[in-house]
């Protein structure tokens, strides 16, 4: 029952669009601009990166918080069932960013809230997730395409987990392979979103992430 309220709750959180209601306290209609997108990097084009970067924070923090509060119960089911609740509750806040009930089920692309939801899941993700980051950091460094980093990020993570249970002697994929289906379709679902950033990239025509 817990857990069935907090996946509840983890989607109808996830679905808050903080990146189109800042854009409205500023009198601008996100989908109105850029891309189109509800997210920080289209945020970013239309305020700037100070707006863009508190804005993935409050989209981390819809992934972070509902993990955050799921770990309480962790020690009280079956290792595979609670692990399987708890991914439930995480992708729920992802899937509550991509398609929010209040926006008619069209939302953002899902990666800062990936990304809380990875943060929230100590050690098993959040390792991992650390290393995707540094991974997106040179990514936008060297290229800057914001969409390019999310992807390859999004796509090293599984590969870093895979890595640590190899790894790890405490680990195991049998013990873990619930945490590698959604590793492994997570990534999927943030390249899928991306398809039209992807086409962009490939003719020269996206957008390169913003000095200031």
């Amino acid at each position: 029952m817990n857990f069935a309220i907090l996946i509840v709750c983890a989607y109808l959180l996830g679905s808050i669009p903080f990146g189109l209601l800042i854009a409205k306290a500023h009198r601008k209609d996100l989908r109105k601009i850029g891309s189109g997108n509800i997210g920080a990097t289209n945020l970013t084009r239309a305020l700037g990166r100070k707006w863009g970067i508190f804005c993935f924070c409050l989209d981390a923090c819809k992934g972070l918080l509902p993990m955050l509060i799921a770990g309480r119960f962790y020690h009280d089911s079956p290792a595979i069932i609670n692990l399987i609740l708890t991914l439930a509750v995480g992708c729920a806040a992802v899937l509550g960013h991509v398609f929010p009930v209040y926006l008619r089920f069209e939302g953002g692309k899902g990666v800062a809230t990936s990304f809380g939801v990875t943060l929230g899941f100590w050690p098993y993700y959040s390792l991992p997730a650390l290393i995707s980051f540094a991974v997106w950091v040179a990514v936008v460094l060297i290229w800057k395409y914001i969409s390019l980093a999310s992807i390859v990020a999004a796509l090293t993570f599984p590969i870093v987990l895979i890595l640590a249970i190899i790894t790890i002697p405490q680990w195991s994929f049998t013990a873990l392979w619930p945490l590698l289906v959604v590793a492994v379709t997570l990534p999927i679902m943030l390249t899928v979103r991306h398809r039209a950033n992807i086409k962009r990239i490939l003719a020269g025509t996206e957008n390169k992430a913003l000095s200031k």
